[in-house]
């Protein structure tokens, strides 16, 4: 029996996704860290089971009503765990986020400022005072009815509806119109209301152009339409509506991302006149503290708000005071340029982390233990100095840290190490070594150790001469004050500085429109897919190949099966009860809709009749459920499939299933897949790829093999522009642009730029001296 007072967490038989029924042992109230190469199974061990089985054990707990509202990871699949304190989990993901969350909402600091407006602002003689939810755009007590709280409203001109005045309305002139039947019909109805549809748009009337544009009237008529000779059409009633109308009413109204993009692209966007893009009512935008209006205090960087002075009345000293120990945490972890009214689609997925971590450190909670996902993320070697000092205070305060990492300054600063692999998936799945750092040295088979004890630089690289060179500028934008950069041709870029210094601000200038651009790829981390119908094959193109494979083979044929019969994303070939989902929503009364595989096709996705067609003796199922190293051998034959796998394998893919749903991959795996699939595409001249972060979320063994793959695409004569924190990635680099000195306003200028070795020399910017160490 273990004593009650145990201080390990215990792990028996875990055996979640390619964990192969892991024992271990971690140490409480220490700063824990769970290394591995990427899909080896540590996040599966950190957050799959020890925090899935922590936040299990909290839902036991809880009432089952109150259950519904929180969302659930699942159980795990281990046989037991014990010593485990309450968990908190920091990760990576992104929710959906809106325009209206804001790094005041995520931090909860615009609930502290609302309030010192509310009970010690300075208020208009004889107006009332107003509640802390008069001073919030999200309220309808606070936001501007004008615009709702948005801060900008939405119009429509004659130049964004009509592109191109030389055609006629029957040629398509009101471009924001739909396509198909609908536009014909609403072209045959301003026939019918007596316009000439057929004269050039720019010599019609201006007043009968204003009309068919922008009127609210909605006038029904019959239309009898011009008859085709093989077709009757009967007369039929038509209801006008104006181009305006029809852009906002799908903008606001449609589900469909695509008919919203398209919407988005006919309408002007500009400050609310009413509120000046405040996005307040004036009752709210008329108290100040310290001669300034909310919106003006929220527009101010955390780091200069933090110096408000503290006003005259004890209301304001004690707020005030919170406000100042609220803002601390998010200063301290670098985070001091964002101001609380920067909305949260504007920052990184490590900026949003840092911002919940800060959060934590408020929380003063003590005993449970915090489960991290690579907090590294995003963050310049200065940055992560600060890190380590913030996960120390979290440990200090008596907590347990678990973090999943690979860079190697954190993985240095632990108390334990957790080495999982020794490769990827398949290849993965075990402990190689649970203790003290210094004694993974001896592990032969952990990829770790090869790289944590080894400091010795990389050797040098031969500099490249470009073939010419990009320029950009000056830009005018975020942080960066007419900016002028030069990226040269033919040759590696790596842009440095540190978080919100303006790199990707620079980089999002990089457009196919200058001169030297034949081609432009942009390669970023956003998803592959939103759904589970996404997945790897689909999105390479791979699962094509596979389809017309299958459709091919003579069993297929002589069932009258083409290629459609293999896809379980449309009626015929796939499981109707799980619609080819290959799991069904199970509702239970009080608790959340737990997920089950379907109980018709066991999660195969496919009806029995398509699953009795093989090739080579495995169904499309089974194909599907192969890892890209195990179908790289079984198509190899097969040229299309051995190109896009092989380029898979390049980027150190091998490990995922070919059916892995997108929503089971994280960035960076969304950002190599996105890679490979422009990879095993054939080379059309020159081509500009730009990479932000390529190396976040890889071990420093993938890393390795990711550089060669861009290298080698500067070798056949492209150009590579990476955003980059890891110095090992801007040694190898033949420029360097490096941006700061600060972030925000203390950045967005450029400190330095040349080749690593003169970029190290230089004064001024953080990144020279983390970059002189790695310098051969």
């Amino acid at each position: 029996m273990y004593s009650p007072h145990d201080p390990y967490v215990r792990v028996r038989g875990a055996r979640e996704h390619n964990l192969k029924g892991v024992d271990v042992d971690v140490p409480r109230d220490v700063l824990a860290v769970f290394t591995g190469v990427s899909g080896s199974g540590k996040s599966s061990l950190a957050f799959g089971t020890i925090y899935a089985e922590a936040q299990r054990r909290y839902f036991e707990s809880v009432a089952p009503y109150a259950r519904r509202l929180i969302h659930q990871v699942g159980a795990p699949k281990v046989g037991e765990v014990t010593g485990l304190p309450p968990a908190v989990s920091l990760q990576q993901r992104r929710s959906a986020p809106t325009a209206r969350s804001s790094v005041g909402t995520v931090t909860n600091l615009s609930n502290s400022l609302r309030m010192l407006f509310s009970r010690a602002g300075d208020y208009p003689p004889g107006a009332d005072r107003l509640d802390s939810d008069a001073f919030s755009p999200n309220t309808a007590a606070g936001a501007c009815p004008e615009c709702h709280g948005l801060g900008q409203v939405h119009g429509t001109t004659e130049e964004s509806l009509v592109p191109d005045p030389a055609l006629s309305i029957r040629e398509g002139a009101i471009a924001a119109w739909p396509g198909a039947w609908q536009g014909k019909n609403l072209r045959d109805i301003l026939d019918t209301l007596g316009y000439d549809v057929d004269r050039p748009w720019r010599e019609l009337p201006a007043e009968q152009r204003e009309w068919i544009l922008f009127t609210d009237e909605q006038p029904v008529v019959t239309v009898h339409p011009v008859r085709d000779a093989d077709r009757i059409q009967r007369p039929y009633q038509g209801t006008y509506m104006s181009a305006r109308r029809y852009v906002l009413k799908t903008f606001s109204d449609t589900k469909s991302p695509t008919l919203r993009a398209k919407a988005e692209r006919f309408l002007t966007s500009a400050p609310c006149p009413a509120c000046g893009g405040t996005r307040l009512r004036p009752e709210a935008l008329a108290v100040t503290f310290d001669g300034r209006t909310i919106a003006e205090l929220a527009a101010l960087p955390l780091g200069d708000l933090a110096r408000l002075p503290e006003g005259g009345t004890e209301a304001a000293r004690v707020l005030v005071a919170d406000l100042r120990s609220r803002i601390a945490p998010v200063v301290e972890l670098g985070l001091g340029y964002l101001s609380l009214a920067r909305s949260t689609p504007t920052l990184s997925a490590g900026e949003l982390q840092r911002l919940r971590l800060a959060t934590q450190l408020r929380s003063g909670l003590f005993g449970v233990v915090y489960v991290l996902d690579e907090p590294s993320a995003g963050l310049h070697p200065a940055d992560t100095e600060a890190l380590l000092t913030v996960l120390d205070r979290l440990k200090a305060a008596g907590n347990s840290v678990f973090v999943v990492e690979h860079h190697l300054d954190v993985v240095r600063g632990a108390d334990w190490l957790v080495d999982v692999g020794p490769g990827a998936g398949e290849h993965g799945g075990r402990v190689l070594y649970s203790g003290p750092p210094a004694e993974l040295a001896s592990v032969e088979e952990s990829a770790t150790a090869a790289f944590l004890f080894d400091e010795s630089p990389g050797p040098a690289r031969e500099i490249r001469t470009p073939r010419g060179w990009l320029r950009v500028g000056p830009v005018t934008r975020h942080n960066l004050r007419a900016v002028t950069a030069e990226f040269p041709l033919g040759a590696f870029t790596a842009v440095t500085g540190v978080s919100g210094s303006g790199k990707s601000t620079l980089i999002g200038e990089l457009t196919e429109d200058l001169a030297g651009v034949d081609r432009l790829v942009r390669v970023d981390q956003k998803p592959i897919g939103r759904t589970p119908r996404s997945n790897l094959a689909t999105y390479t193109g791979l699962f094509d190949v596979v389809r017309k494979v299958f459709a091919a083979t003579e069993e297929a044929r002589a069932r009258g099966y083409g290629v459609g019969r293999f896809s379980f994303n449309v009626a015929g070939g796939r499981c109707e009860t799980c619609q080819g989902e290959g799991f069904v929503s199970v509702e239970l009364l009080f608790l959340p809709s737990t997920y089950a595989p379907c109980p018709d096709c066991g999660g195969a996705r496919y009806n029995p009749e398509t699953l009795r067609v093989t090739y080579r003796g495995r169904n499309i199922a089974e194909v599907l459920g192969l890892t890209v190293e195990a179908a790289a051998e079984f198509f190899a034959d097969i040229p299309a499939a051995a190109r896009s796998l092989g380029a898979l394998l390049d980027v150190g893919l091998g490990y995922l299933r070919l059916g892995q749903p997108a929503t089971e991959l994280s960035g960076g795996e969304a950002q190599r897949i996105k890679l490979a699939s422009e990879l095993q595409r054939g080379r059309r001249g020159h081509t500009l790829y730009l990479l932000d972060e390529p190396t976040t979320g890889l071990h420093p063994a993938d890393v390795e093999v990711l550089l060669e793959r861009l290298h080698g695409l500067v070798d056949t004569g492209h150009t590579v522009v990476v955003v980059e924190h890891d110095m090992t990635v801007v040694a190898g680099a033949d420029w360097v642009v490096d941006l700061g000195p600060g972030g925000g306003d203390r950045g967005g200028r450029i400190v330095a730029a040349g080749p690593p070795e003169r970029v190290a020399r230089a004064k001024g910017g953080a990144t020279a001296p983390y970059l002189a160490r790695v310098l051969p």
